[in-house]
């Protein structure tokens, strides 16, 4: 596949966020191709588009099925994999966040309860030291509380919610008011 200056620097970038979001840049990198790519690309396609050892993308290519993100499309006449993902943003955004709360969030809830649970009967940690951890939890089962209500709603819904921005607190000023 033959990338275009403007490809190659959203996939160059794509790369560059991966690692800053704690992915592996090639993983990122990938991703960017075939977000881009208007026909699913073989893993040997990949590789040589971008440089890349075809062990590496082998790899990644696996890494990016377990998120979701990739999925393994054939092609009649073809015994080869290729691979595609999806072009909606909104969805891809949407497996990120979900898979990134169940990967990082879900098990920090986890570890946020057992240490509120032990330290009724802890008597060496400080109260203050209690009292940070709780709020900790009680703040992430909010957002998470908030996120599993919000990512139930329809996505007219949630684009109104973003384009109302900051607006949102004169309505909710004028609701609480009444």
């Amino acid at each position: 596949m033959q990338l275009t200056p403007t490809m190659q620097k959203f996939i160059l970038h794509w790369g560059e966020m991966g690692s800053r979001w704690g992915v592996n840049r090639t993983i990122a990198q990938i991703h960017a191709l075939l977000y881009l790519a208007e026909q699913p690309l073989t893993a040997e396609e990949i590789a040589e588009t971008l440089g890349v050892a075809r062990s590496n993308v082998s790899t990644s290519l696996r890494e990016l099925q377990t998120w979701g993100l990739v999925r393994v499309v054939h092609q009649l006449g073809d015994r080869r994999d290729h691979f595609d993902s999806s072009h909606d943003v909104w969805e891809i955004f949407l497996v990120i966040l979900e898979e990134r709360k169940r990967r990082e969030l879900d098990p920090t809830l986890t570890t946020l309860r057992e240490c509120v649970l032990e330290g009724e009967s802890d008597r060496v940690t400080s109260s203050q030291v209690k009292v940070r951890i709780a709020n900790t939890l009680e703040f992430l089962e909010q957002l998470t509380g908030w996120y599993d209500q919000m990512k139930r709603l329809d996505r007219s819904t949630l684009l109104t919610l973003l384009r109302l921005g900051g607006r949102i607190k004169g309505l909710l000023d004028r609701f609480t008011a009444k």
